[in-house]
């Protein structure tokens, strides 16, 4: 029996507080204007995040899982629709309630793609189909860099505001695909290094996470978002973010059944299907909002969503790793 990975509030979980804090304590040098020059930084940091990426992205281990059509339309289908369909539900039901712009981040946060590591990782542990697990994953970052922005193109322009789609993609393209493709082409040259060096190219990709999030928050502090909101505003979230991954894994697990999935696929697609990832949310939500005050408001739903899920995710893969047969 493989050992579950359980949860952990590790290293980049702690990073996260830390730059948070940071950002509450000395704001200025990752503000817009400030020292750090957000403004470019921010879209070199996207740029080293996705090349990254496209440098650790198996096309092998991709096709490997690419059979089981039926696991893939449920996990992609829960991803970019049943997600973003709660996520348009949640706004109506707390409008006026709550503030646009977390909101905005609600629907945001289901309007993302799967993470891959750790729905990976939760199947392995949970002895469900890995291959399928490594293909829908990957397949869904790839999905996000055109249907995410599509989405809250199609949200903000609900709410009467001016979404300018067209320069967001051409960004999404030049900071996020570009590097992303640059990354894969590049594996023949740096694939075996890069595996080799895996660990420290790990720090340099949470690292540069860490510092979007720092300058995402930081200008938020600047511009006073957070002085009108209380500790409430945060459990609110919680609550908000911990019902929204119940209802979503409830419900893919009710259609894997009844789409008759083998319990290796179901495990992967309850993992895959309910999970989102904050390693791409964080530099697409520079690329999408990154001139809106309200940027690190905006993130708090991912934040939160982001340790829920593993915590949920490794009680459960713990369980199901045990099953027999």
């Amino acid at each position: 029996m493989k050992k579950s990975p359980g949860f952990k509030f590790d290293g980049f979980m702690k990073g996260m507080v830390i730059a948070v804090v940071l950002a509450f304590l000395w704001p200025t040098p990752g503000a817009h204007g400030g020292v750090l020059h957000p403004e470019l930084l921010n879209k070199v940091g996207v740029a080293l995040v996705f090349f990254l990426n496209g440098l650790s992205l198996s096309l092998p281990a991709m096709r490997a899982g690419a059979a089981s059509w039926r696991a893939h339309l449920l996990i992609q289908g829960a991803t970019f629709v049943l997600f973003p369909l709660i996520g348009v539900a949640g706004v109506w039901a707390s409008h006026g309630l709550v503030p646009h712009d977390l909101q905005l981040g609600f629907f945001y946060l289901c309007a993302l793609p799967s993470t891959v590591s750790s729905s990976v990782a939760l199947t392995v542990a949970a002895r469900g189909n890995v291959p399928v697990a490594v293909f829908n994953a990957t397949l869904s970052s790839l999905i996000g860099v055109l249907v995410t922005p599509m989405w809250m193109g199609w949200m903000l322009g609900q709410a009467g505001i001016e979404f300018p789609i067209g320069p967001v993609i051409r960004d999404l393209v030049l900071w996020v695909l570009v590097p992303l493709v640059a990354g894969q082409l590049a594996r023949p040259w740096l694939g075996e290094w890069a595996a080799k060096h895996k660990s420290r190219l790990q720090w340099v990709d949470r690292g540069t996470i860490l510092m979007l999030i720092y300058t995402s928050f930081a200008d938020s502090v600047v511009q006073g978002v957070w002085t009108r909101f209380g500790v409430m505003t945060v459990v609110g979230t919680a609550i908000a973010t911990l019902v929204l991954f119940i209802v979503v894994m409830l419900v893919v697990r009710a259609l894997a059944r009844l789409i008759g999935l083998s319990d290796a696929d179901r495990v992967a697609a309850i993992f895959c299907g309910s999970k989102k990832t904050l390693a791409s949310g964080v530099p697409m939500a520079q690329m999408i909002f990154g001139t809106n005050p309200a940027l690190g408001l905006i993130l708090m739903p991912l934040m939160l969503y982001h340790p829920l899920q593993l915590a949920i995710g490794g009680v459960l893969a713990q369980r199901w790793g045990g099953r027999t047969g």
